[in-house]
């Protein structure tokens, strides 16, 4: 009996043995994987930092960007406010724009609306001009009058 207990150990010991190689590879394996997430959960930690930089730097150019509209415009309204003082003639509504190339359209467009308007104005005066001071005086017509009427009028008598 001997021989038959150390063969039904045998079985069980190899089983054990096995079991324990199983145990020893799969932990090996638990600590490659428990390697590969530390290291992928640094890998994730630094794009987390170089994401939460970016969105910084969003934030500044966003700011100077809105700082550079502020700018542009205070300076397209002190450009405006120039255009107005150099055109005393032109009326200020129309000058407009948001920018300086627009504000130097409506410049020109009103300059040519102006000289259409100054055009039409001085061809309506033209037309209607009445000489300066009194008619020139005429010599009256006579021949239509009788010969007493003449008589008359010569004297200088009105009925």
């Amino acid at each position: 009996m001997p021989n038959e207990n150390n063969q039904n150990q045998n079985p069980a010991g190899e089983e054990l043995e096995s079991a324990t190689t199983r145990v020893v590879e799969l932990e090996e394996l638990v600590a490659n994987k428990e390697r590969e997430l530390a290291v992928k959960d640094s890998r994730i930690s630094e794009l987390e930092q170089i994401i939460a930089d970016r969105d910084n730097q969003i934030v500044a150019l966003k700011q100077s960007v809105t700082d550079l509209d502020n700018r542009l415009s205070q300076a397209v309204s002190a450009y405006r406010a120039q255009v107005i003082k150099s055109n005393l003639g032109m009326p200020e509504e129309l000058i407009t724009g948001d920018s300086i190339e627009a504000i130097d359209k409506s410049v020109e467009d009103a300059l040519n609306l102006i000289t259409k308007v100054r055009k039409e104005l001085e061809a309506e005066i033209a037309g209607a001009r009445v000489p300066a001071g009194a008619p020139q005086r005429r010599t009256i017509d006579l021949s239509a009058l009788s010969p007493q009427e003449k008589i008359q009028y010569a004297i200088g008598e009105r009925r």
